[in-house]
């Protein structure tokens, strides 16, 4: 990658002192988008903008994405333009988010929570759990981590089978419906492409175990949630435990809201407030790296498209 010594930055559609002194300390220099080499760009899915934008000023050559998922500006990336995004940098809290949804299910506190009065107990721990995670990256690699103390069985299911330390095993896609079966919780942490869109069907549904719990900290839309309110009321599976929906936000008077085997966070597995200094520091290195003529961190794989 060639350096650019002295890196013109713009920050669209709007700034905030934070993402600027990131730019500032990484050693760019603020600038309008006329006058820039690279965006910063801060809206979460404005690609009409963005492509607008970009027309205006064909001297951008990089583009720094807020977030981690990128499907509203995949039509804008076979530009030839450099873009990098926040895959990796929220996945700490998004895995312990993950966690805290697994722990709660398992432990049933969301029924103790809701209670007016001594009930029974009920609940099982963690440990020496079969989990499946799917999904192989920053996300699935953290919570990989954080459940070593708890002895699970972990299988992982990514699109290249490769070993990952911490997993018991690693399965390709093809195996998914095998790693559901006989799994004690399902983690959903994978990107949203075209092809993962309904992911977790009726089918899938059918395939887990009627105690397991369903976790998904990755986007609503890879699980069809009709079929998932259907496998909830049956029984056919113990629980789900939702950061993410489809639709989101959840519309009032969902099913979803009167199931008792339901958790329902909205979307704070990484709320603005953890975000501002993860995203500040990536901002910073990527700025850093762009001068030096380094390859950046969070680059998009334009034919992956994340």
């Amino acid at each position: 990658m060639a350096s650019d010594t002295e890196l013109t930055v713009a920050v669209e559609p709007r700034s905030a002192p934070w993402i600027d002194a990131a730019v500032e300390d990484g050693g760019g220099r603020l600038v309008a988008p006329g006058s820039a080499s690279s965006l910063v760009w801060t809206h979460n899915d404005d690609a009409a903008g963005l492509a607008a934008l970009l027309a205006a000023n064909p001297g951008i050559g990089w583009v720094q994405l807020p977030w981690a998922g990128v499907e509203p500006y995949r039509a804008l990336f076979a530009d030839g333009r450099v873009w990098s995004c926040a895959k990796g940098v929220y996945a700490d809290p998004v895995a312990e988010h993950a966690l805290a949804l697994l722990l709660a299910g398992f432990r049933s506190l969301h029924r103790y929570s809701a209670a007016t009065s001594w009930g029974e107990q009920a609940g099982r721990n963690l440990f020496d759990a079969r989990v499946t995670i799917v999904g192989g990256g920053g996300i699935g690699r953290v919570l990989l981590d954080l459940l070593a103390p708890f002895r699970c069985e972990v299988t992982v299911v990514r699109r290249h089978p490769d070993p990952l330390d911490g997993a018991t095993r690693v399965v390709g896609a093809d195996g998914l419906l095998e790693a559901l079966r006989g799994a004690d919780a399902v983690v959903l942490a994978l990107p949203l492409l075209p092809e993962t869109v309904g992911l977790i069907g009726a089918r899938e549904l059918d395939a887990m175990d009627d105690h397991a719990w369903l976790v998904n900290v990755a986007r609503g839309a890879h699980v069809d949630t009709d079929a998932l309110v259907d496998a909830l009321a049956s029984g056919a599976i113990g629980g789900a435990a939702l950061d993410v929906t489809d639709p989101e936000p959840l519309p009032d008077g969902h099913p979803l809201w009167d199931l008792p085997n339901v958790i329902i966070t909205p979307h704070t597995g990484n709320t603005r407030a953890m975000a501002r200094p993860l995203l500040g520091a990536r901002i910073t290195e990527n700025v850093r790296r762009r001068i030096a003529g380094q390859p950046l961190v969070g680059l998009v794989d334009v034919d992956l498209g994340y």
